[in-house]
């Protein structure tokens, strides 16, 4: 059963230690067109649901999915329509923001820590601590006055990481990468339309003058924390309907080998569930 996705878990999977994002085409559709994208999604959200529902009812572990990427590059579409079939008592999707004052009064692992799921859900995090070693990076103002070295960051990342794969949560991480052109046309589309003006900033504009330098962040951070039991994939995210099958496909992989089972009732609970059926029935 999991053969049959890995196909783009292992196109998109970055291997430790390697990584040039100008490698990687945007509008890579892996050999798709939007028809068979969209037969194997509606198939995969099918079985991530089923999945979803082994995984809760074992209570024992749990899944965390990171999102990182560009502005406009379709973080919250794709979160809404991977995960919008998913029993939302098993979900928790947490957006990262600016830092509240009782944040920086922590390390910067902290609020991270907070928001991981318990045993038995799927934890989305959309941005994450990755923000600390790629915006802070990029704007060392940041950091108030302090020096950050990037790679004890990089060092704390895979080790609280391996300790979270360990303690029973897996980790996947997803980077989509948007092309530079591609997001001008997204942002213009934001301004021309009235029912997108919400989601234009003039800030996001003014970010994407050090596009150059947020690759540059992403592919360091990336290349440095890739690893076999928190995997990083690039997903290609010009193409929405791409993207959006990918990291279904991904996730059913790593929802299939982690092999989820309903809990399986011992005698003493099985010879209770027949007393019960036998009053029922009796009624």
């Amino acid at each position: 059963m999991i053969q049959r996705y890995m196909d783009l878990e292992a196109r998109f999977r970055v291997q430790p230690g390697h990584l040039k994002l100008a490698d990687h085409e945007p509008r890579d559709i892996a050999g798709l067109d939007k028809d068979a994208s969209e037969e194997r999604r509606a198939k995969d959200l099918a079985r991530l649901d089923a999945l979803q529902e082994r995984l809760y009812a074992e209570g024992r572990r749990s899944l965390l999915v990171i999102f990182q990427a560009m502005d406009a590059a379709g973080k919250d579409g794709t979160i809404e329509h991977v995960m919008s079939g998913l029993n939302p008592q098993g979900v928790r999707v947490t957006s990262f923001k600016q830092p509240t004052r009782t944040e920086l009064a922590h390390d910067w692992l902290w609020r991270c820590q907070l928001a991981l799921p318990a045993r038995g859900e799927i934890g989305i995090f959309n941005r994450s601590h990755y923000e600390e070693v790629i915006v802070v990076r990029v704007h060392p103002e940041y950091l108030g006055g302090q020096e950050a070295d990037w790679e004890e960051r990089f060092d704390a990342i895979t080790g609280w990481e391996r300790h979270l794969h360990a303690s029973g949560t897996r980790v996947v991480k997803f980077f989509l990468n948007i092309s530079e052109q591609e997001q001008r046309e997204r942002f213009l589309a934001r301004a021309e339309e009235a029912d997108k003006n919400w989601k234009f900033s003039a800030g996001d504009v003014v970010e994407r003058e050090r596009w150059d330098e947020y690759q540059h962040a992403f592919e360091q951070a990336i290349r440095a924390t890739s690893t076999k039991h928190a995997p990083w994939y690039v997903i290609p995210a010009d193409h929405k309907w791409l993207m959006r099958t990918a990291v279904a496909s991904i996730l059913v992989h790593h929802l299939e080998a982690m092999d989820p089972r309903f809990p399986e009732p011992s005698d003493e609970e099985r010879a209770a569930i027949a007393e019960a059926v036998a009053r029922l029935r009796d009624e």
